[in-house]
């Protein structure tokens, strides 16, 4: 029986390149084009679900977030931005260090830790739980996701962003945003570990958590910009709740 998710050639992979988290411009470029409509999703789910009043200034400040993957930060400092307090946990200490001085520079109160969720040793639960462009990287789905949902109060949402296993996932999202295009470095994806939504459904609900919303996101080449849709069939973001 495995106790551990982390996929330590994942890490180093990304350790590498940990020093490029903030340049807009670098190997992680994607998710900076990437980052405005995930965390215009995650805020406006967070605001209808909880009930909030979507203000100008903090509309999240009542809300406890845990951001797992985490990275150098990017999407925790956004969150903490908009008033909520912000966890952030990430397998690789490298990406913590930058997380953390990224977040000291910038003034931000992000409380940082390298872990992964089955090792993360809080008495805190969260209301929010941020799965991002994380599980097509982790060594098994399934503990990984059981150990979140242990992390998150009842009626509390997990989002979950990842990648399709279709053909066209394939020849998109690595033929052509790997080897064409060159976006991603070669090797950032492994087919085999995309999860079909499908498959995600299915492990949440064995943890008491049901899908609430899901939705295709998909690049616009004429825009130059990322765009919900109705296709699911390579990327896709979802919303659930826990029972």
């Amino acid at each position: 029986m495995k106790t551990n998710t982390i996929n330590k050639k994942e890490i180093e992979k990304f350790s590498k390149i940990a020093e490029e988290w903030w340049d807009p411009n670098g190997k992680f470029k994607p998710l900076h084009k990437f980052n405005p409509i995930r965390i215009s999703y995650i805020k406006k789910n967070i605001i209808s679900t909880f009930n909030l009043r979507d203000k100008k200034d903090n509309p999240l400040s009542k809300i406890k977030i845990l951001d797992i993957g985490c990275g150098g930060g990017l999407l925790s400092e956004p969150m903490s931005r908009l008033g909520a307090e912000v966890f952030g946990i990430d397998a690789s200490d490298k990406n913590i260090k930058i997380a953390k001085l990224h977040a000291k520079e910038s003034n931000l109160n992000i409380k940082y830790f390298c872990s992964s969720p089955e090792k993360f040793k809080i008495k805190t639960e969260f209301d929010v739980i941020l799965n991002m462009e994380i599980i097509e990287h982790v060594e098994d789905v399934d503990l990984f996701l059981k150990s979140c949902s242990k992390l998150l109060k009842k009626d509390g949402i997990m989002f979950v962003a990842t990648l399709n296993k279709t053909l066209k996932s394939y020849l998109l999202a690595i033929v052509g945003a790997e080897y064409i295009l060159k976006w991603l470095p070669i090797g950032t994806h492994e087919w085999e570990k995309f999860v079909k939504p499908e498959e995600l459904i299915n492990f949440l609900n064995k943890f008491n958590l049901k899908l609430s919303d899901l939705k295709g996101v998909k690049f616009d080449l004429l825009s130059n910009d990322w765009k919900f849709s109705s296709d699911t069939s390579v990327n896709y973001i979802a919303k659930f709740i826990k029972n």
